[in-house]
């Protein structure tokens, strides 16, 4: 379900990419997620159990994730969403080696030859799936524009990074509260930094004026109650699916099948836009998650406990 919901948000902000600028799909997104999990907060303040800490050590992550989401979405302004989806998995790179400078205990990982042998597959197969696009899966605005696509990428990789930095610091601050408040709380503080934006960089992509993200409301109530399905399937749901999927299979398992995004986000594509990825791009994609797979098998078996002796 969290493979499912995670591939649907590339297509989506893809698809109202037509009607509104990326500031007021991020803003209202992020609004309505952040309604739905108000409940949680109000109802930990009304029963005076708010854990201490929890709004100071949320800032740091919220802020990190509030800036990967914009250069996640902007992406897709740019470049198709499978392409885009490919050039994120950087992140398990980012956090591997994030780990290793942040946490003694994951220092280990980067001592295997294997997990350098996942890092180089990652790096090679992005780089091919980014250089061997075609530039006509670009978004029509933008078709054939050189420095378009370069800019589209370059905000791919850095949301991988922010992404990245975000993960880390949950880790860091957040690992004392139980999961689904601490993502109500960052959710919270996400909202504000991403309706803020919305405030101010937000214009009428027919008129180029700046109105506050008002004119997604124009684009009709069956497309507008679409955008806020979005944000319940990819935001408010996606992240409890995918806590519960870590409490059951662990996080090797969890981010392992998450892997599959970009190759179901290809699929999809080619199906509601007619954007096909080239030959290259699947060969080279494919050799990406294999290396993200080999990171994380590297990453699991050192997490295994070691048998007794003489079992």
């Amino acid at each position: 379900m969290t493979l499912l919901g995670w591939s649907s948000v590339p297509l989506f902000i893809a698809h109202f990419s037509r009607d509104m600028d990326v500031w007021s799909s991020n803003g209202w997104r992020y609004a309505f997620s952040a309604l739905l999990w108000a409940p949680v907060l109000l109802l930990a303040h009304a029963r005076r159990r708010v854990p201490a800490g929890l709004w100071q050590n949320a800032l740091v992550p919220a802020l990190l994730n509030a800036l990967g989401q914009a250069a996640f979405a902007w992406s897709f302004y740019n470049i198709d969403p499978a392409t885009a989806t490919f050039g994120l998995r950087l992140q398990i790179v980012f956090v591997a080696i994030g780990a290793y400078l942040l946490f003694p205990s994951e220092r280990a990982v980067l001592r295997r030859p294997a997990a350098w042998a996942g890092i180089v597959l990652v790096l090679g197969g992005i780089a091919g799936t980014l250089l061997l696009a075609d530039q006509d899966n670009l978004p029509t605005d933008v078709a054939g524009t050189t420095a378009s696509y370069a800019f589209g990428v370059t905000l791919a990789v850095i949301s991988g990074l922010l992404f990245a930095g975000y993960a880390l610091s949950v880790r860091k601050f957040m690992h004392r509260y139980h999961p689904v408040t601490a993502f109500a709380a960052i959710s919270q503080y996400t909202s504000v930094v991403l309706v803020g934006l919305m405030l101010v960089l937000a214009r009428d992509p027919a008129q180029g004026t700046p109105d506050g993200g008002l004119h997604a409301l124009a684009i009709g109530a069956g497309p507008f109650a679409l955008l806020l399905l979005s944000a319940v399937i990819g935001i408010a749901l996606g992240h409890v699916f995918y806590y519960i999927s870590i409490a059951r299979l662990g996080v090797a398992v969890s981010s392992g099948v998450i892997q599959l995004q970009p190759f179901c986000v290809a699929v999809a594509q080619l199906a509601l836009f007619d954007k096909p990825l080239t030959v290259g791009q699947w060969i080279c994609g494919s050799l990406a998650v294999l290396g993200a797979v080999l990171l994380l098998h590297t990453q699991w078996m050192l997490s295994r406990p070691a048998l007794p002796s003489g079992d």
